[in-house]
C-alpha cells in the first residue's frame, strides 16, 4: 500500500513515511491511500458480527500490509481498544453510535491511541526524539495527550484557543506534564492550526527537529476511525429489521463535522464495503462544507465561536482529502449538508431528551436535529423545489444537489446512525440549560478537576511560536 499527496499526485510514500511526516513537508499536502481496499463479502456478512477488535485488525492489515508484522499489529490493537463503540437505539429508526467510552470520553480516543502506538513502533530505533505538534478545538488535544503520555522517545505540544473550549475540556488539556505540554493560544482554532501547519513546512525548523502531526491531517488518526463506522453499520444492519420491520433499509450516517476528518473516515469505510448509503455533514455556524455542497463554492472563513466548540473550524483541513476522493457531483450524491445555530442546538438537546430520554451532547444534538429534519419533511421539501433561505439554519441544497438517497428518506426506508462524539458531561452547563440538569460526570473526567493547571500562554504570531519551539524542544 502506498500513500499519495493530495497536492502532488506524483508523490508516493509508505505508510511509515506518511505517519511519521504527518503531511508532505514540500507541498503541504495531506496523505491519502493510493487505493481504497475492499473488505471481503465473507467478512462483512459474518454471523455474528465480527468484534470491534477483529474489524480493526482486518482493516489495518489492508492499509499497513507488511510494514508492521501481524503479531505486532494484533498487540497494538489489543492495547488500543479495551473499550468499544456500542450502538444505542433511541427510537425505531434512530441509533446512537456512542464514541465516548475511551479514556478521555471523546471519539478522538479511537484514532489517537492507534496513532500513538503505531508511531512508537516506527520510532523505536530512532536516536532523536519525535516532536508531535497538534492543534485542538476541544477534544483532540486531550485524546492525543492521553494516548502519548509516557511514551518513550516522543513528546507532544498541544495548542488550543483561549476561552473557546469548555472548562472541563480545558482542564483536560492544561493538566498534562512530563512529555506532554499545552499552549493556550490567543486566537481561534484556525490560528492554532495555522501555527502547526506553518511549522511543518518550515524547512529550517524541520532541520533541527523531527516533527509530526497528531491532528486528523495525520493518516494514522484518520484510518482507525473507519473501524467504528464498519462496526456500527454492521451491528445496526444485523438488528434493524427487528426494530423497525423495514425491508432493505438504507443506513445514513449523521456526522457532527468540524475539521471533517471523521466524515472522511466514514467515506473510507463506505468505500471499503461498510453498508452505509449516505451521510449528513452536520455542522454549526461554521458551515463551509455545507455551503460548498449547496453551491459548489468553497469559501474558507474565520471560525465562529459556538456551543459545539469542537466544530468551530472555518477552514477544515480534510476538505482537501474529500475533494481528492470525489468531485463535487459525486460528493453531492453521497452527502447532505446541514447546519444549526446555538439556539437550535439547545432546543435539539431538549427535543432529543424529551422525545427519547437520551441525554446528548451539543455536537450530537446537531446530528439529531439534522436527522430528524431530513426524515420529517425537509428532504421532501428539498426535492419539491423548496430551499432553505440563504443564511438560515437547516438542510442545505436544492433539488439539483439533493443526495441520491433522498427519495429513500422520503419513502421512510432510511435509518439513521448518529455519531455521538463526546460525553455530554464535558458540556454540563450547556446540557443543564437545555434539560435543567447536568449529566453525571464519569470518574475518569472528574479526577482531572483537582489537578493543577500547567498550560503556557502563546500568541498567534508564528515567530513567537517558532521561538518557543526552538527554546523548549
Amino acid at each position: 500500500m502506498r500513500y499519495r499527496d493530495t497536492r502532488n499526485k506524483d508523490t508516493r510514500v509508505t505508510f511509515e513515511t506518511a505517519v511519521m511526516q504527518g503531511m508532505d513537508p514540500e507541498s503541504g499536502g495531506l496523505y491519502i491511500p493510493e487505493t481504497i481496499p475492499k473488505l471481503p463479502p465473507s467478512f462483512l456478512s459474518k454471523t455474528p458480527v465480527p468484534s470491534f477488535r477483529d474489524i480493526a485488525l482486518e482493516v489495518s492489515k489492508m492499509f499497513i500490509e507488511e510494514e508492521i508484522p501481524a503479531d505486532e499489529l494484533m498487540a497494538i490493537i489489543a492495547d488500543c481498544y479495551p473499550f468499544t463503540a456500542p450502538i444505542t437505539p433511541i427510537d425505531p429508526t434512530t441509533y446512537i453510535l456512542e464514541l465516548f467510552h475511551g479514556p478521555t470520553c471523546a471519539f478522538k480516543d479511537f484514532g489517537a491511541r492507534f496513532m500513538a502506538r503505531v508511531m512508537a513502533y516506527f520510532n523505536r530505533n530512532e536516536p532523536d526524539p519525535l516532536h508531535i505538534l497538534v492543534a485542538t478545538s476541544g477534544d483532540t488535544g486531550s485524546a492525543v495527550g492521553s494516548a502519548f503520555y509516557g511514551v518513550p522517545g516522543i513528546d507532544v505540544t498541544i495548542l488550543y484557543p483561549r476561552g473557546k473550549i469548555s472548562p472541563l475540556q480545558e482542564k483536560q488539556l492544561s493538566t498534562f506534564d512530563g512529555n506532554v505540554r499545552s499552549l493556550c493560544v490567543s486566537g481561534t482554532f484556525d490560528d492554532c492550526q495555522k501555527l502547526v501547519k506553518t511549522a511543518f513546512t518550515d524547512s529550517s525548523l524541520r532541520k533541527k527537529f523531527r516533527l509530526s502531526s497528531a491532528n486528523s491531517i495525520n493518516i494514522a488518526r484518520l484510518l482507525p476511525q473507519s473501524f467504528y463506522y464498519i462496526y456500527g453499520s454492521l451491528l445496526i444492519h444485523d438488528r434493524c429489521h427487528f426494530d423497525n420491520k423495514i425491508d432493505c433499509p438504507s443506513l445514513i450516517a449523521i456526522v457532527p463535522s468540524g475539521n471533517f476528518g471523521n466524515l472522511t473516515s466514514g467515506l473510507i469505510a463506505r468505500e471499503m464495503g461498510a453498508p452505509i448509503q449516505g451521510f449528513i455533514a452536520a455542522t454549526n455556524e461554521n458551515r463551509t462544507v455545507p455551503d460548498w455542497l449547496n453551491d459548489g463554492q468553497y469559501r474558507a472563513r474565520p471560525s465562529v465561536e459556538t456551543l459545539s466548540n469542537a466544530m468551530d473550524v472555518g477552514a477544515p483541513s480534510n476538505f482537501e482529502r474529500i475533494v481528492a476522493m470525489y468531485d463535487l457531483e459525486s460528493a453531492q450524491k453521497l452527502i447532505a449538508g446541514y447546519w444549526l445555530d446555538d439556539i437550535g442546538t439547545i432546543e435539539s438537546i431538549r427535543s432529543c431528551h424529551d422525545r427519547t430520554g437520551y441525554v446528548i451532547d451539543p455536537h450530537g444534538a446537531i446530528g439529531w436535529a439534522a436527522w430528524d429534519s431530513a426524515r420529517s419533511g425537509a428532504m421532501a421539501r428539498l426535492l419539491a423545489g423548496e430551499r432553505t433561505p440563504e443564511g438560515k439554519p437547516g438542510l442545505q441544497g436544492s433539488k439539483k444537489t439533493a443526495p441520491q438517497w433522498a427519495k429513500k428518506c422520503i419513502g421512510k426506508s432510511c435509518i439513521g446512525m448518529i455519531l455521538e462524539t463526546a460525553h455530554p458531561a464535558k458540556f454540563g452547563e450547556t446540557v443543564n440549560k437545555a434539560i435543567s440538569r447536568e449529566p453525571t460526570i464519569p470518574d475518569r473526567l472528574a479526577k482531572v478537576l483537582n489537578l493543577p493547571d500547567r498550560s503556557e500562554p502563546m500568541s498567534a504570531d508564528y515567530d513567537d511560536f517558532k521561538d518557543w519551539l526552538e527554546k523548549t524542544l
